[in-house]
C-alpha cells in the first residue's frame, strides 16, 4: 500500500500532463493555475537543485536525530553497537512515515530518511552476519518494498544494483565454472528482466509506478550490453580467472564477444528509431561510443588525434545527412522540434546566433499598414465627397 493517497498521486500525474500541454502551447497560464488549485496534490520539488538542497538538509536532520539517540545510550555503544544500526534504520522509516503523513513526496526531506534507513540496514546486516551475499539480497528486498510503499525512485535503482550484485556474488560461489559462465548468465538475466518489466509497463494500471518500472527497464538495457561487451569480459576474465592474455592469444568465444559488441549498439539504435524511444536512443549512442573505445584499446593502429578527427568527421557526416533527410518530415522520425518539449528558448538562441554571425538586422519598412482617408498629404486628410 502506498504511503501517499492514490488520488493525490493521480492528481499529480494530471498536473504534470497539464504542464506539458502548457509548454506545448495548448493551454495558458490561467488554466494551469486553475488546475493546480482544483487538484489536491502532494508537496513536491520540481527544481532539482532545490530538491538536492532539501536532501542535504534531511540528511543533517537524520544524522542529528541518530546522534541524539546515540548519546542517550552511549554506555552500551561499545558492546552492542550493531543494535544502534538497526535503531538508525528504524528511525529512518519512522521519519519517512511522518513526512509522508505531512504530504511530502519527491520533496527531498523524506528521501534523505529513506536513503539513510537503507544504508544503516545494509551496514548492520553486513557487520552482523559478515555475508556479502546475504547483505545484497536483504538490501534488494528492502529497496523494492520501499519503492512499492513510498514510490522512491532511488530505491528502485538500489534494488536493481543490489539484485545484480547478488547474481554476481552467487555465480562466484560456484568457483571457476560460475566465473566462466557469468557473462552468459548475466545476459540471460538482463534479457528476461527486460521483457518482464516491458510487459509490466504495458499492462500497468497504477500509472504512478511507471517511472520506477521504466528505470528498471533502462537498467536492463545497460546491463544486457555490458554483460558481453568485449572489454568488460576480457578485463573480468583477467581479474576473476587470473588469466594472463598474451598478444598472440585471446579470451574464449572471442568472436562471439566481438560480434556482440558491434551488433547490439546497432540493434539498439534501429529499435530506438523504430519505436521513437529517446532513452534507448541515448543508450545506443553511449553503447556505440563504448564499443569504439573497447576496440580502440586493444586494436588501435592510429594515434589518438587521428582517431578523434576521423570520428568527428564521421559523426558530422551522419548528422548532416540525417538532418537533410529528416528536416521536411512531418510524421515519423523528424528533425522538427517537438511541440511537447519547450524549445522556444533554443529557437530564440539559434536566431540570435545567426543574426550576430551574419550581421543581420531586422528590416524597417517606411510604409504604414494603417489605411487613412482621402487627402494629398501624409495625414489622414478628408476627401471631397461624403
Amino acid at each position: 500500500m502506498q504511503a501517499i493517497n492514490s488520488t493525490k498521486l493521480e492528481n499529480l500525474i494530471l498536473v504534470e500532463e497539464a504542464k506539458s500541454l502548457q509548454n506545448a502551447g495548448f493551454i495558458g497560464k490561467e488554466q494551469i493555475e486553475y488546475i493546480k488549485k482544483e487538484l489536491d496534490t502532494p508537496k513536491t520539488n520540481t527544481n532539482i537543485l532545490v530538491r538536492l538542497g532539501f536532501v542535504l538538509l534531511g540528511l543533517l536532520l537524520y544524522v542529528s536525530i541518530c546522534g541524539a539517540f546515540s548519546l542517550l545510550g552511549i554506555s552500551g555503544i561499545d558492546n552492542n553497537w550493531e543494535v544502534f544500526l538497526y535503531l538508525y534504520a528504524i528511525i529512518g522509516v519512522v521519519g519517512a512515515e511522518f513526512l509522508y503523513a505531512q504530504n511530502y513526496f519527491k520533496h527531498g526531506l523524506e528521501e534523505a530518511f529513506l536513503l539513510g534507513s537503507q544504508l544503516a540496514l545494509g551496514v548492520a546486516i553486513s557487520e552482523v552476519f559478515e555475508s556479502d551475499l546475504l547483505t545484497a539480497i536483504v538490501v534488494a528486498a528492502v529497496a523494492i518494498l520501499m519503492y512499492i510503499r513510498y514510490l522512491h525512485i532511488l530505491s528502485m535503482l538500489i534494488f536493481c544494483v543490489a539484485l545484480s550484485v547478488f547474481l554476481f556474488l552467487a555465480m562466484l560461489e560456484f568457483g571457476t565454472i560460475g566465473k566462466s559462465i557469468l557473462p552468459f548468465v548475466s545476459l540471460l538475466f538482463s534479457a528476461g528482466f527486460y521483457f518482464w518489466t516491458k510487459k509490466l509497463k504495458g499492462n500497468l494500471v497504477k500509472q504512478y509506478y511507471r517511472e520506477g518500472i521504466l528505470l528498471a527497464n533502462t537498467f536492463c538495457l545497460i546491463l544486457f550490453y555490458l554483460s558481453c561487451n568485449y572489454f568488460v569480459v576480457r578485463e573480468l576474465s583477467v581479474v576473476l580467472l587470473e588469466n594472463e592474455i598474451l598478444s598472440s592469444t585471446d579470451i574464449p568465444f572471442a568472436l562471439f564477444f566481438y560480434c556482440f559488441t558491434i551488433i547490439v549498439p546497432i540493434l539498439y539504435l534501429i529499435q530506438a528509431l523504430k519505436t521513437k524511444d529517446k532513452i534507448m536512443l541515448w543508450i545506443s549512442f553511449l553503447a556505440v561510443a563504448f564499443s569504439m573505445y573497447s576496440f580502440e584499446i586493444y586494436f588501435s593502429a592510429l594515434s589518438g588525434e587521428i582517431e578523434l578527427t576521423i570520428a568527428g568527421l564521421v559523426l558530422f557526416g551522419i548528422a548532416f545527412f540525417a538532418i537533410k533527410k529528416l528536416k521536411h518530415n512531418d510524421i515519423g522520425i523528424t528533425f522538427k522540434p517537438d511541440r511537447i518539449t519547450n524549445s522556444n528558448q533554443f529557437l530564440n538562441a539559434e536566431a540570435l546566433i545567426v543574426a550576430s554571425t551574419f550581421g543581420m538586422r531586422p528590416e524597417v519598412s517606411s510604409e504604414s499598414s494603417m489605411e487613412f482617408g482621402g487627402g494629398d498629404f501624409s495625414g489622414g486628410g478628408a476627401g471631397g465627397s461624403f
